[in-house]
């Protein structure tokens, strides 16, 4: 009988579409029974200023799904994601509640077609038959709701990764075992070359994933650009019982790592703020007898251009030479989009320091195109998706990049699956968690599974109880 393919319905068409893919599948492969979800409003008990912008409040999008084998075995996932408009759709002309009203019917439109994929697969090619999908339903908002701004790829990515992760969280207590191992030629049909290219031939993520995670892993404490660093510095007490500066903060958490988030436009003006930081450190670190602590530097794409950001640490080791000798990398100086500036690279820059790629990382063309304008580190996230994120991992480690994993304020299962991409992923030199700075309610009730993500006294991460099936984020 003939199909008419222009007639059938989207979820009837990707179930035509793909059955072929059923005759080669493997037994361990999955199909899609249940996929719900809902979202949480919170605001953070103080605001965080990055990028010129602050962020007083976050939806968080929380995604449970239920998968079933062809045996009729069944299992359930979940994951969560907090939807960062501010950082992942910066529409400078449009108010806060357009881009974010933009995310939550995106969210809407992906769910029902993640629900619509009726057949039996693993979550790397769910997703990466999707994600086309994911992208023309974002270009569809874009019309629906008539915005003078198209839909970001990077936004569309944010708002899949919690449907994407709740998969490989369902899919691994499948099998019973951790999603991180349910993700090599054990499980998956094709090789890398098939989501990256062809270098990767004969390839698959086994190499590049370990089974098990380290024991712990360095937490980068975050410092917005308005944040007060000592009782010297104005601002509105909170009295909640947290630390309000940062000179509280290092004690309290054992804080062995900073990230600093600088304004990027006025030079001096940052490296005095570099500065200002390390003098409040040092002398906070002397008094627990404590030496051996480092910063990473988050230009948020704020600076001109490479001379700016090679000015600027001319600047900080002129004059806070201390400072500067403690800089492990520098995060995504300049605009996220390079190829409209392809002059401006950053070898220069990373003879001095890695150069770390994060709004600009949005597949592998991306990371290869900063490689050629001199990037050399990649910051890998949760909220980019499990499959993008095992991909970009492989792909850094192929290229021999600086690997840091990054945060977009992470509370709750968010976090929970950002401290097991670092604790999996080989080489990873810390993890930023600054939730439990901002919006610490949004991640009630998860201190008590996880009390070593979610009370951290001694500048670590414990990664107990991460090895076990699925991401940990159920």
């Amino acid at each position: 009988m003939a199909v008419n393919f222009a007639t059938l319905p989207r979820r009837a068409f990707f179930a035509l579409a793909a059955a072929p893919a059923i005759l080669a599948a493997p037994g361990t492969n999955a199909r899609i029974e249940e996929l719900t979800h809902s979202f949480e409003d919170f605001l953070y008990r103080a605001p965080y200023k990055f990028g010129g912008k602050e962020v007083d409040r976050v939806t968080v999008l929380n995604v449970r799904c239920r998968l079933a084998a062809q045996s009729g075995k069944t299992a359930e996932g979940a994951a969560s994601m907090p939807l960062g408009n501010i950082w992942s759709f910066p529409a400078t002309d449009l108010p806060y509640d357009t881009t974010l009203s933009a995310m939550k019917l995106l969210a809407d439109r992906i769910g029902a077609i993640t629900l619509g994929y009726r057949e039996y697969s693993h979550p790397l090619d769910i997703n990466h038959t999707l994600e086309p999908e994911y992208l023309r339903a974002a270009a569809d908002v874009t019309r629906a709701l008539g915005l003078p701004v198209a839909v970001p790829k990077l936004c569309t990515i944010v708002t899949a990764s919690p449907f994407d992760a709740a998969l490989h969280d369902a899919f691994g207590k499948l099998h019973n075992v951790n999603a991180f191992a349910a993700s090599g030629k054990d499980f998956v049909r094709h090789d890398l070359a098939h989501y990256l290219n062809a270098e990767f031939t004969g390839e698959y993520l086994d190499r590049y994933v370990a089974r098990k995670t380290v024991a712990r892993v360095r937490m980068y404490h975050s410092v917005g650009a308005s944040d007060p660093l000592s009782a010297a510095d104005p601002h509105q007490p909170i009295g909640d019982g947290l630390p309000e500066t940062l000179e509280d903060w290092i004690p309290y958490s054992g804080v062995t790592a900073i990230k600093i988030k600088l304004n990027g436009a006025d030079l001096i003006a940052d490296s005095d703020r570099v500065a200002e930081i390390d003098r409040v450190t040092t002398r906070a670190q002397a008094k627990r007898n404590f030496t051996s602590w480092i910063y990473s530097l988050d230009f948020n794409e704020h600076c001109p251009n490479a001379a700016h950001v090679l000015e600027f640490t001319r600047r900080l080791e002129e004059n806070a030479p201390d400072a500067f000798a403690r800089v492990q990398y520098i995060e995504q100086p300049t605009a996220r989009d390079l190829s409209r500036d392809r002059a401006n690279t950053m070898f220069e820059v990373a003879k001095l320091r890695p150069v770390v790629i994060d709004e600009s990382l949005t597949d592998l063309e991306a990371l290869l195109l900063s490689r050629e304008m001199g990037y050399t580190g990649v910051a890998l996230k949760a909220c980019k998706g499990q499959s993008q994120t095992l991909l970009m991992a492989a792909a850094a480690q192929k290229y021999k990049m600086f690997r840091c994993v990054q945060d977009l304020t992470c509370p709750g299962a968010a976090l929970v699956h950002s401290v097991g991409i670092a604790a999996h992923i080989p080489g990873t030199s810390a993890l930023e968690a600054n939730a439990r700075e901002y919006v610490p309610s949004a991640s009630k009730g998860w201190e008590k599974r996880y009390p070593g993500i979610f009370n951290v006294r001694d500048g670590y991460l414990a990664t107990t109880g991460l090895s076990g099936p699925g991401l940990g984020t159920s």
